[in-house]
């Protein structure tokens, strides 16, 4: 089996126009947000084992809610910053494990996921895309339609 579930990082701050882009934290909303998706993704049975995360200060931060959660080995990636759907994708394959979670950002996790889930999708902030291959492997990933898909947004 495999599971790859694609998070968009919860939402961030803006307050401070002279901050840098690769350093905004989480807001509120996204700090409240962020334990409340994690919790609703276990519930549903995903605990991915892996995780793998931008190294933008808001991904990171969201990512250690989920690793937390998940009880989950979390790395941090420099090419995951705004990377673009192939790049994704080969991050999670590269992570080896055969449950894993990027944390990422758009324009390419809404790429990649309707790339995946072969419809339009639109990750809102802090949504979890989570896709199962029962049977496959890595291989199958982006070739076979997953045997499931399921969306959780805040």
């Amino acid at each position: 089996m495999i599971q790859l579930a694609l998070a968009r990082h919860a939402k961030s701050d803006w307050a401070d126009e002279g901050l840098d882009d690769h350093d905004r934290p989480l807001n509120d909303r996204g700090r409240r947000d962020a334990p409340a998706v994690a919790r609703a993704v276990l519930r549903a049975g995903v605990r991915p084992e892996t995780i793998v995360s931008s190294t933008a200060l808001r991904a990171r931060e969201t990512a250690a809610v989920f690793a937390q959660t998940f009880d989950a080995a979390l790395t941090e990636h420099a090419e995951l910053y705004l990377a673009e759907p192939d790049r994704l994708l080969a991050t999670a394959r590269a992570a080896g494990g055969d449950e894993v979670m990027v944390v990422a950002h758009d324009p390419g996790m809404s790429a990649l996921v309707s790339r995946l889930a072969d419809r339009d999708v639109r990750m809102v902030t802090c949504a979890v895309a989570v896709f199962t291959w029962n049977d496959g492997t890595w291989d199958d990933v982006d070739v076979i339609a997953p045997d499931e898909f399921e969306l959780f947004t805040p």
